[in-house]
């Protein structure tokens, strides 16, 4: 591990902080018990099942369900018509700035479809397969229109709409015309001419990436009860029950205090289970308040491919000068983002997290980056960890390895001639606070995986460095004491990777305790206060914050306790390290344990609390090294070696931010090398399961070398970074280049198959 020589205020010498012990949830899924989404099991449960549409663009003439309704042992069928739409659904967005009407139309479709697969109706019925049998007697009439799935094709003159009444939305001056562009952005640092015309080699090239789904293994499932009391009660896999809530609140036109959202556990979701969009929950409610009984619904995997969030496919330009000594002097790019069938999350769509994080990791004095979002016949897309900048580091970094090509330079050495530290300027105007990219690429540089020589034909090492913003967001945290000593911590973050113990694990750092003295939970809607989606590597930093700030105050409150039983100021009583103690009259001593057994004698129970929105969270960067060998013949890449460096701030458990940066390798290995949507020309997708969409198995991935880089988060107690996004960014422009120094040649579109390889290599 390496270590930076920054420190944060106060001890490093901690006693839980840094540890590996076991998860808390390992037993329950090693043995089977965890409760997954699907496994909500209640008396009189009906199941829903989606009807959806084969066309890929089309106008509904009439949806006919009396067929359906007659089928026996269907309770409900329900189209758009049933919701209970707010008067001016057009213009109420929400914190997140999804347009509602979007929302509602991805749900359940009411004038046009606009992928296949998009919902039309649903039914309830009294098993899976009486579901299925009726919802095939639900009659739709369509007006086929020709389908656009190409995010080129969109953007060009006599296109097809998908939002006739849609106009480009731009930071500066919208559109008056009718786009598929959904928005633009355009940012602009210094005079990019000038920096250019400065310039002694510029590299310019074009690059595409294809639509990549999360590739969770659990499908989406839930499970509603829309009681006789009007209290909606909803079981669902997602990453954030609070926003579930929201979401539901407005597309049923129910107040959040009816509505229960009960967390399951999540088996897998890489940012596809956001509660952004909603594909299930509401459907599930209209259904079950229809019926009058508890709806379960649960996707294919087909289902999952057709009609849930993938990440963007992309078209994109870059472009980047530098002096013969090796400076950047201006850099450019132009990105076409698909947006789906809907515009993006906000404004600026994914693309704007692209633009912003692009060549963050890089001291460059003049930029300008155009970004638009586009709509085409897909699903709507949505996040898949560090939205968007995977994509657009994969032109970033094959230009600047390019660079350091044309100069003869060693490319790290090239990257650290440039680096971003802190105060550095960013394209878009923000400057960077403390920041690792430096250490982080001494350490690669440093690694013994490039200190090894590689030799041998076709064979080729590629470097790329990363960066994701990280966030942090409201979090809510309890503690309650235990008369044994033992404490119970509920915190409303979903778990998606073992944060119930990494946040335990700073609450008893805080309290003295050892972890098994501690019972970590996560708790639903109305357990907890108000807790944003486990996304945007969050977690850990946020509320791991809450759990400390709910520690302290258990700490005070006891504290009083303890001078309480010896007839003393709470003042003349200090905590460390488990212990109380009191120096008035000789020194007086109880452990954590003791004060909580005198509780009830000493004013009754203690519950420590945190609700925090905290600022300031830290950036972080990676350095990944991939080494590949290229077969001539077949264009296959193998992996020889793989090589990880990052900047975790503290890791609060080694082991598991070492398996979120393998991780995100891997994620990304898949993106670069074998996964990607394929359509026809109707606009189906033609490899919508894992047997046609290839994801990365054991035998195509070496052993993950991992180097962690602590540089301390100023903001957060222990230091802590987000690290769950920064992984999947380097990976495709890591083999990228590492392919180019085994053929020679470059390959700019992902996925990098034997075809494209054999393509570049003039083979084919």
């Amino acid at each position: 591990m390496s270590k930076d020589k920054r420190s944060i205020a106060g001890t490093t010498d901690y006693q839980v902080v840094g540890t590996r012990p076991p998860r808390y949830d390992a037993p329950d899924k090693l043995t089977g018990r965890a409760l997954f989404g699907a496994d909500t099991n209640l008396p009189g449960m009906l199941y829903g099942k989606m009807v959806r549409s084969p066309h890929a663009h089309a106008r509904i003439r009439s949806i006919d369900t009396h067929r359906a309704d007659c089928y026996p042992g269907v309770y409900a069928v329900v189209t758009a018509q049933d919701f209970r739409w707010a008067e001016d659904s057009n213009a109420d967005l929400d914190e997140s700035a999804v347009n509602f009407r979007y929302l509602h139309e991805n749900m359940l479709a009411q004038e046009k479809v606009l992928y296949v697969g998009h919902p039309v109706a649903a039914v309830a019925a009294s098993s899976v397969h009486v579901a299925e049998e009726a919802a095939k007697l639900v009659e739709v009439q369509y007006d086929v229109l020709p389908a656009v799935t190409d995010v080129r094709a969109a953007t060009e003159p006599g296109a097809p709409l998908l939002h006739e009444q849609m106009m480009t939305q731009s930071l500066s001056k919208p559109s008056q015309m009718p786009s598929n562009i959904a928005s633009h952005i355009q940012l602009v640092k210094g005079d990019p001419s000038q920096g250019f015309a400065q310039a002694d080699v510029i590299v310019e090239r074009e690059f595409t990436t294809s639509t990549v789904h999360q590739g969770y293994i659990e499908p989406h499932a839930c499970t509603a009860w829309w009681g006789l009391d009007d209290n909606l009660t909803v079981w669902t896999t997602t990453q954030g029950a609070f926003g579930m809530r929201d979401k539901l609140a407005k597309l049923l036109d129910h107040p959040m205090s009816s509505i229960r959202v009960i967390p399951t556990e999540v088996g897998g979701a890489f940012g596809g289970k956001l509660p952004i969009f909603i594909f299930l929950e509401a459907v599930a409610g209209l259904l079950s308040r229809k019926a009058n009984r508890p709806v379960k619904m649960t996707m294919t995997r087909a289902e999952v491919f057709l009609a849930t969030n993938p990440t963007s496919g992309a078209y994109m330009k870059a472009k980047v000068g530098v002096t013969r000594e090796g400076r950047i002097t201006a850099a450019q790019a132009e990105l076409y983002f698909e947006a789906g069938a809907y515009p993006g999350s906000h404004i600026i769509g994914y693309s704007g997290f692209a633009a912003g994080f692009m060549f963050a990791p890089y001291d460059i004095p003049h930029g300008q980056i155009d970004a638009y979002d586009v709509v085409v016949n897909k699903p709507r897309t949505a996040a898949y960890r560090a939205p968007g900048v995977t994509q657009a580091n994969f032109p970033a970094e094959q230009v600047i390895d390019e660079l350091a090509v044309h100069l003869g330079m060693d490319p790290i050495t090239f990257r650290l001639k440039n680096v971003a530290r802190e105060g550095t300027g960013l394209i878009d105007g923000a400057s960077h606070g403390s920041i690792g990219a430096e250490e982080v690429l001494r350490a690669a540089q440093s690694s013994a995986h490039y200190s090894t020589p590689l030799s041998g034909p076709y064979r080729g090492r590629g470097v790329a460095q990363g960066y994701w913003g990280n966030w942090g967001a409201r979090s809510s945290c309890t503690i309650s004491v235990n008369g044994d000593g033992t404490v119970s911590l509920v915190s409303g973050s979903v778990d998606l990777s073992g944060t119930r113990t990494t946040v335990a694990m700073q609450a008893a750092e805080v309290l003295g305790i050892s972890l098994d003295r501690i019972k970590s939970s996560v708790g639903d809607t109305d357990s907890i206060g108000y807790t944003e989606a486990s996304g945007g590597s969050r977690t850990t930093f946020a509320t791991g914050i809450a759990a400390i700030t709910a520690a302290r105050d258990v700490i005070a409150q006891m504290r009083g306790r303890a001078a309480l039983w010896w007839g003393v100021q709470d003042q003349d009583v200090t905590f460390d390290r488990g212990i109380f103690t009191a120096h008035q009259g000789g020194d007086l001593q109880m452990i954590f344990a003791e004060v909580a057994g005198k509780l009830s004698e000493t004013g009754g129970a203690v519950t420590g609390v945190g609700n925090v929105d905290p600022q300031g969270w830290g950036g972080a960067f990676g350095t990944h090294i991939a080494d590949v060998q290229v077969d001539p013949e077949t264009g296959k890449v193998d992996i020889l070696r793989y090589t990880v460096v990052q900047d975790v701030g503290k890791a609060i458990h080694p082991s598991y931010v070492e398996g979120q940066m393998q991780g995100g390798a891997v994620q990304g290995i898949g993106w670069g090398l074998y996964e990607g949507y394929q359509y026809n020309t109707q606009g189906d997708m033609i490899n919508p399961g894992f047997l046609d969409y290839k994801i990365p198995t054991m035998p195509d991935v070496p052993m993950i070398e991992t180097v962690m880089v602590e540089v301390p988060g100023p903001n957060h107690p222990y230091g802590v970074r987000g690290v769950g996004e920064v992984p999947i960014v380097p990976p495709p422009a890591a083999l990228a280049n590492a392919i180019c120094r085994a053929i020679g040649v470059r390959v700019t579109g992902l996925p990098m198959t034997p075809a494209r390889i054999l393509e570049a290599m003039g083979v084919i």
